[in-house]
């Protein structure tokens, strides 16, 4: 009887929610706040005008954290104050800098955060547009512009991704690496990185493809550190989209009302009938698929002279962010973070570049060889002069080879690499046309 009639005075009384501790992240379009929560709480939000505010009540809690201390500098907070209410409750008053939308989230206690989470996303009603990259050069063609290869850092802002050792945070790595890797595409004639994480905050799935698409991609790349229960679990992995998540991404993108006037492969679906569209969307998907696979090789060859691999072939998976039905997308697994060796290289900044550095010349090897319509590099291979190939012969010299040819004996160096005139019976030698 004591028992039942403690029980029923924890469900009048719930346990007091104390707020232990506040955390700011800010994006381009939105400001986030989380706080920590001693016990599962009732919670409402409501925005007010004259002026600007959000206001968030909290049943039986009460706030144990200094709000006024907390670094608001660059997001839309001006001020955060709270006040009894209610003897048993909290009001919790935001002044903001200019209109917002307001939302929230409760979430449960994880192995990273102990606590119960209220999560509040304060989105600017004027957001951040996405402009599309534009060719670097002005000597440019105007039907010649850059590829652009969007580079996504997984996780960031509260959500930290994979932990390893030496606390050593999957999402600082993996942004360290895709800024690298900006840097070298944004140095790089024919190429224009698009970033779609620039900071520490954090960005849904599905919204990581959108920005890339309104970004006008031709590549999506996401970059991230792999963790497994078991340490001694190692090597870099390159994933692509699975058939079966192809086929599942096929159908919630014909079902969803929002995208048939969106166009996927240069084709709109909003006149469509259901089974063209879907025909559409499968060419459409297959054709990704087939990109992404020879990128992936592309890739995997030359991390593979960086890291160990995890495996030898691109692998597939049905990861949320590989499933734009119009951009050849992969998931660069750049080792294991829960492996102690490993996690040490991937904190380690000339580790960083190097693994940058392989992406790199994985992306740009690929695009030499297949670029997109109207892209500079199209210009460049196809005003290339044409090139015959010569196999040597017993008796053979380079100056008789430029002289029956046609050529300058330095052409023929500089084409084929040649650091002296020396050749051997049976090398292959690349004769430019005259």
């Amino acid at each position: 009887m004591k028992a039942l009639l403690l029980a029923l005075v924890m469900m009048a009384f719930p346990a007091l929610a104390d707020v232990q501790d506040v955390r700011v992240w800010q994006s381009p379009d939105k400001t986030r706040l989380v706080f920590d929560l001693s016990a599962p709480h009732e919670h409402k939000i409501f925005t007010l005008t004259g002026p600007d505010r959000v206001v968030i009540d909290i049943n039986n809690a009460r706030v144990n954290s200094d709000l006024a201390g907390l670094d608001t500098q660059s997001t839309s907070i001006r001020s955060i104050r709270s006040a009894r209410r209610n003897q048993n409750d909290v009001r919790i008053v935001i002044d903001v800098t200019e209109p917002v939308s307001a939302s929230s989230f409760p979430l449960a206690p994880n192995d990273v955060y102990k606590n119960n989470r209220l999560v509040v996303d304060l989105e600017r009603l004027q957001k951040t547009q996405v402009i599309a990259p534009v060719k670097k050069a002005d000597s440019y063609d105007d039907n010649k512009r850059d590829v652009i290869i969007a580079i996504d850092a997984g996780h960031g802002g509260e959500d930290p991704g994979a932990i390893g050792h030496g606390r050593t945070k999957e999402k600082y790595v993996v942004l360290a690496i895709a800024k690298e890797l900006q840097r070298l595409l944004d140095a790089e004639t024919g190429f224009t990185p698009f970033m779609v994480r620039t900071g520490d905050y954090y960005i849904g799935l599905r919204e990581r493809t959108d920005k890339a698409r309104k970004a006008n991609a031709d590549f999506f790349v996401s970059i991230h550190a792999d963790a497994f229960k078991v340490p001694s679990a190692s090597g870099s992995s390159v994933f692509v989209l699975s058939e079966r998540g192809a086929t599942s991404e096929a159908a919630r993108w014909l079902a969803d009302k929002e995208n048939e006037s969106d166009l996927v492969g240069g084709v709109s679906l909003e006149d469509k009938e259901d089974h063209l569209a879907m025909t559409l969307l499968d060419l459409s998907m297959t054709h990704k698929r087939n990109s992404s696979v020879q990128l992936g090789n592309n890739i995997l060859e030359q991390v593979g002279k960086v890291s160990k691999l995890h495996k030898d072939h691109v692998e597939e998976a049905a990861f949320v962010v590989l499933k734009a039905p119009d951009i050849p997308a992969l998931l660069v697994e750049t080792g294991f973070i829960s492996n102690p060796q490993e996690s040490r290289k991937l904190a380690d900044p000339a580790y960083q570049k190097k693994m940058a550095k392989a992406i790199f010349t994985g992306v740009t090897e690929y695009f030499r060889s297949h670029p997109p319509r109207g892209t500079l590099l199209a210009a460049e291979r196809d005003n290339a002069p044409v090139v015959n190939t010569y196999v040597i012969q017993r008796g053979d010299t380079l100056s008789d080879i430029a002289l029956k040819n046609g050529v300058a004996i330095n052409d023929l160096r500089r084409l084929n690499d040649l650091k002296n005139d020396q050749l051997r019976v049976g090398q292959s030698l690349k004769i430019p046309n005259s």
